[in-house]
């Protein structure tokens, strides 16, 4: 018996129905690609926990904190995926990832110590000749293809990302009125969470790395690049015009999300910093403006301005694709510099009661006790005093004034109370 639609049907019911069909093939081809993929996923994380993390446990090749630095949870990993893909091979996509959100924590352990496991395995195949071996012969093994141990750790990493599409497509292609639609959209978030987490660690390392490497580059211990919060923007040569018309001088110049670093290489023939940079300025981008001289039209090279609070610096470049660069980059750091600095007060900080209360409210019960509490703690301090004074020393204790310390003052000496200042023009963002 065929199903097909009749003449009959009404267009409109007909092109809804063509569009549920096309959602569901693509459900289904999504849905047989994410088992498939995870099948062979489990297989390589079985591989991984039976050749090494086991193995090496059993021999003692390396001491427990070394091997939980370089697998961390990978062992825990491999038990919830082994209970997802059974859920994935009986249909039960909702119920599956629904229980396995429930322990994303696993992978965020794993995530954050990807690059100290990375750097404790470089350490050990330098360090440990048995383990080098041991390594060698088991990434030999033709379960592996090949693959080495340092591409194996990353695939939990790999395998998020790829969970990331997976899900998107089953949501977009599952109906609202599913019972899976709620749980997939939710396993939506708490992955993405994760993936995201997992390219800020990179950029972290990244920019990490490339700090580091400025900081060889640079001569001595003085300047110091690796600061918490900075980041590396770019470096390159440009020509700093001197202010009184003489020969511009190419200068090496370190942009970052804060400063603005200008360095000249060292002399060549010395015998340890013959490839370093000497640093020559600093200039802070908190209070920097930057300015196109030269360079709007299409002519060779260009020149940017920039003013800082107390200096200010002319760039040449003859190439006016990369002055541009520059003055784009210049440009993006000062904006976003300046924007982290914008004050910013909470809604209820801005809605808090005056400090001088009405007149009518400063006679309450509750003001009145307080006051007494005070006016007694007061008296009790200036007799404390008085008696101090006269049993330590027969020379009277003096102020600034020269009188004493321990004198009362009379009501109509107390200072009168400032004003509440005004907060000025400080910017406020509700």
């Amino acid at each position: 018996m065929s199903f097909a639609s009749s003449p009959f049907t009404p267009m409109g019911i007909r092109s809804i129905q063509e569009q549920r069909d096309r959602w569901e093939r693509k459900r289904s081809r999504t849905a047989r690609e994410l088992v498939q993929s995870e099948q062979s996923y489990c297989k390589q994380l079985d591989l991984i926990v039976t050749y090494f993390v086991e193995i090496l446990k059993a021999k003692g090749t390396l001491r427990q904190d070394i091997r939980e630095s370089i697998f961390s949870s990978i062992k825990a990993i491999h038990l919830i995926n082994q209970t997802l893909l059974t859920h994935l091979e009986l249909g039960r996509f909702g119920v599956g990832f629904e229980e396995f959100c429930t322990h994303l924590q696993l992978y965020n352990t794993y995530v954050d110590n990807i690059q100290t496991a990375k750097k404790v395995l470089m350490v050990q195949v330098k360090k440990s000749k048995a383990f080098r071996r041991f390594k060698k012969l088991q990434e030999s093994r033709p379960e592996f293809n090949q693959q080495k141990l340092e591409d194996l750790l990353t695939l939990p990493l790999q395998r998020i990302q790829q969970y990331k599409h997976f899900l998107r497509d089953l949501t977009e292609n599952t109906g609202p009125d599913n019972p899976e639609f709620q749980q997939l959209s939710k396993a939506v978030k708490a992955v993405s969470e994760v993936a995201q987490r997992i390219q800020d660690n990179a950029r972290n390392h990244e920019n990490h790395l490339q700090l580091r490497r400025v900081q060889k580059q640079l001569k001595g211990r003085k300047t110091r690049i690796l600061t918490p919060g900075r980041w590396y923007i770019r470096e390159g040569w440009l020509k700093t015009v001197p202010p009184k018309g003489t020969e511009a001088k190419p200068k090496m110049f370190y942009l970052f999300s804060d400063i603005l670093l200008q360095a000249k290489p060292c002399s060549p023939i010395h015998p340890t910093n013959g490839d370093k940079f000497a640093c020559q300025q600093i200039y802070p981008l908190k209070e920097c403006t930057v300015d196109k001289v030269f360079g709007h039209t299409k002519s060779q090279g260009g020149l940017i301005s920039l003013t800082f609070a107390r200096a200010k610096l002319l760039l040449m470049s003859d190439d006016q694709v990369d002055i541009n660069d520059w003055y784009r980059s210049l440009c993006l750091a000062i904006g976003q510099l300046k924007s982290k600095n914008t004050v910013v007060h909470r809604r209820d900080e801005l809605c808090r009661k005056p400090i001088r209360s009405d007149p009518d409210s400063q006679n309450t019960p509750e003001l009145q006790q307080t006051r007494g509490i005070k006016r007694t703690m007061m008296l009790d301090e200036e007799v404390l005093e008085h008696r101090e004074g006269q049993s330590s020393s027969s020379i009277p204790l003096t102020g600034e004034s020269g009188h004493s310390i321990t004198k009362r003052m009379k009501p109509n000496e107390v200072p009168a109370a400032r004003p509440q200042e005004s907060s000025g023009s400080s910017c406020v963002i509700l």
